[in-house]
């Protein structure tokens, strides 16, 4: 098969990843846990450039769900560390890949370490334009359409908004992707066959590839197996044939 990639109107729009292995990478290995998430940094940088090279517009990427609280106090400490490290330390390149970066979720609940780091790169890269990067950090899908829920009854009570006008269209504006396409196309690694819990409104017609490769091996070929598969299917929206 050859590896020349799909043509550009073939390409997916926006990629959100699920990047799952980091773990049973490292258990496979016999090295600590935070070793994987080590890895799976630099398979984030391998992504972002290949993304940057086929000119994908958005990339999304699944980085701490709202459940990943849930593991160990030691573990979810050291994942934060290496988060506000790297969020740091990649500034200068994605700035000057123009690369624009934005972190989804509930922010709030993360330590200051990593919402500083967060807001600076944020601002820095804003007027960025080539590629639009997002990390879903403390993120959760059913949390999102609470919020988002939460949000429009607040203000169909103050008289801000009649429920009888609401439409997708509006509720797609309260999520934290407002503004962006949905996504065409899901990648998870790892193996396992789900979505978990990410990006529930927005993939209601994103085709999903799931590889059985672990997360810190992921690399451009990878990425481009995913591609060549979404660019052979036939997308129809709920039409006919």
């Amino acid at each position: 098969m050859s590896d020349a990639m799909p043509s550009s109107s073939s390409l997916p729009r926006h990629i959100a990843i699920v990047m799952d292995g980091n773990r049973r990478w490292a258990r496979a290995r016999y090295l600590p846990q935070v070793e994987g998430h080590r890895q799976g940094v630099k398979a984030v940088q391998r992504t972002v450039e290949a993304c940057l090279e086929w000119q994908i517009p958005v990339l999304t990427l699944y980085t701490f769900s709202s459940e990943n609280w849930k593991r160990p106090a030691e573990e979810v400490s050291a994942l934060m560390n290496l988060l506000a490290f790297h969020l740091r330390n990649e500034m200068e390149f994605l700035a000057k890949g123009r690369v624009q970066f934005r972190a989804l979720g509930r922010l709030h609940e993360l330590p200051e370490s990593v919402r500083k780091h967060v807001r600076e790169l944020e601002e820095r890269t804003q007027e960025n334009t080539q590629l639009r990067f997002n990390i879903a950090l403390n993120y959760g899908g059913r949390q999102e359409l609470v919020d988002a829920a939460r949000g429009m009854v607040r203000d169909a009570l103050s008289g801000r908004l009649n429920p009888d006008e609401v439409t997708e269209e509006l509720f797609s504006q309260r999520l934290t992707t407002a503004g962006l396409a949905d996504p065409d196309l899901l990648i998870r690694t790892g193996g396992e066959q789900r979505i978990s819990n990410f990006l529930l409104w927005q993939m209601a017609y994103t085709e999903l590839v799931f590889l059985p490769v672990y997360w810190p091996d992921f690399d451009g070929g990878h990425l481009r197996q995913a591609i060549r598969d979404f660019a052979s299917r036939e997308r129809r929206f709920g039409a006919a044939v």
